[in-house]
């Protein structure tokens, strides 16, 4: 594979094809009528620059380490990835999986070695020792120093319910409390399809206490949970359910303690959840149905089931009801729609996974594509 050497093309993307408009984006319980109109800003990235892997696929997600280096990313064949720039490019920095074979796992993408190569999903440096926490879908909730390795498991099992598919993860960068995402207690990565079909409900969000090295359940009987994110005054936690398009709050300080409500419904799979520096959470949506209109997602779904048509052929066949250029939904502390962002290029959007801000740029994961893509905020 390439590496991408022309980092950053043209700027200026946003002002120019930035407009108000009202969208219908909100799904309402089957009882309302009709949808609310939100008002929200549309951006259009025509730019989006592309880093390839070294032969391999599926930067699903991105961080940077304490030193703003990176990004690192977790892809298909196991491996922690690191980016040293463009004379460099990509350098392995880290591995979750002792049955690991070198030359039988690098550069695979074949889900039946998963299990055996590894497949790291979450990161998220610990700014204080410069440790990364990794959640890799099949051996749970690992750390590594900050010089890489061979990855330490710190837990994989809660209530004395395995781990079957370890997700996202988030950390109090104060307490060092770090909260993370078991998609299901039935179904593995690779049949994650079947998560979705079935409806399971056996998704958990969690927290890690690396002092006590216990691990507490938080929320119980989601719906494939997927993407957290910590709010940035430390009182609640955002969750992601992929098969509802629901994101949840949970209430870790304050009167609500212990609670739940829904933050936001949104119509598509949700992915990864990321806070900026103001407290605005970016959520990558793999696609949307435009014809939910006031019906629930989970509902529709179930009745048409295009959309697992369409994530198992990775875009092959695309009905015009499923939107694939639409890659994220930027929301305010209150839940409320602030930004839809598109891309003008389907091949860049093809199940989008992250959206990550760092210095002033926009960083973009996927499930499936052999390469990060990156642009100027």
């Amino acid at each position: 594979m390439k590496i991408i050497h022309s980092f950053i093309p043209t700027m200026g993307i946003f002002p120019t094809f930035s407009i108000i408009t009202f969208l219908l984006l909100l799904l309402l319980p089957s009882s309302s009528p009709h949808p609310p109109q939100v008002q929200a800003r549309i951006d259009i990235v025509r730019d989006f620059s592309r880093i390839a892997l070294p032969g391999s696929i599926g930067p699903e997600t991105i961080d940077f380490d304490s030193a703003g280096e990176g990004p690192y990313t977790g892809v298909s064949d196991g491996r922690v990835l690191k980016w040293l720039g463009d004379e460099r490019g990509w350098i392995e920095f880290a591995t979750t999986s002792r049955e690991r074979k070198k030359g039988e796992c690098d550069g695979t993408h074949d889900p039946k070695l998963e299990d055996t190569c590894g497949r790291p999903l979450g990161l998220r440096f610990y700014n204080a020792t410069g440790d990364l926490y990794i959640v890799d879908a099949y051996f749970g909730l690992l750390m590594v120093g900050g010089h890489g390795g061979l990855a330490t498991q710190l837990a994989t099992s809660a209530e004395g319910v395995p781990f079957r598919f370890t997700n996202a993860v988030d950390i109090d960068q104060t307490s060092g409390f770090v909260y993370f995402t078991d998609s299901s207690t039935r179904f593995q990565r690779r049949d994650y399809i079947w998560a979705i079909r079935t409806r399971d409900k056996t998704g958990r969000l969690m927290q890690y206490d690396p002092k006590s090295k216990q691990v507490t359940v938080l929320l119980r009987g989601l719906f494939f949970a997927n993407g957290v994110a910590l709010s940035k005054d430390k009182t609640f936690l955002v969750v992601a359910e992929t098969t509802t398009g629901r994101i949840l709050r949970y209430w870790l300080q304050g009167p609500k303690m212990g609670e739940h409500e829904v933050f936001a419904q949104l119509p598509g799979f949700l992915d990864n959840i990321n806070r900026n520096s103001k407290g605005e959470f970016w959520v990558a949506i793999n696609c949307v149905d435009h014809q939910l209109g006031n019906f629930s997602f989970s509902n529709e779904l179930r009745r048409k089931g295009n959309c697992i048509s369409i994530i198992r052929k990775f875009n092959i066949v695309q009905p015009t009801w499923v939107d694939y250029s639409v890659i994220g939904v930027k929301l305010s502390e209150e839940g409320e729609i602030m930004e839809l962002l598109y891309v003008d290029d389907g091949t860049i959007a093809n199940l989008a996974s992250e959206l990550k801000e760092e210095n002033e740029r926009l960083w973009l994961g996927s499930v499936v594509m052999p390469f990060a893509g990156v642009t100027k905020l």
